[in-house]
């Protein structure tokens, strides 16, 4: 599984990191991001963070952060 935040949708809102404190960090902005692979989406999450991810990935009220079953395209 692999997982990225959909930036544009991100209210900032901290959840994400509380719930995935080594997963989820922000911007100078205020906004969130994946950090393992610096939001690219291609960093394949191990178990551990797995759990941790589906946490924060249900718990996001807007729906920013994105999982895939695949790496992300390049963007």
């Amino acid at each position: 599984m692999y997982c990225k935040v959909n930036q544009t949708e991100c209210i900032a809102c901290g959840i994400c990191q509380l719930a995935a404190p080594n997963l989820f960090d922000y911007t100078n902005e205020g906004i969130a991001y994946f950090v393992p692979d610096n939001n690219s989406g291609r960093h394949p999450l191990n178990p551990q963070e797995l759990i941790k991810m589906k946490i924060a990935y249900h718990k996001c009220p807007t729906g920013a952060i994105k999982r895939s079953e695949t790496p992300f395209p390049n963007s």
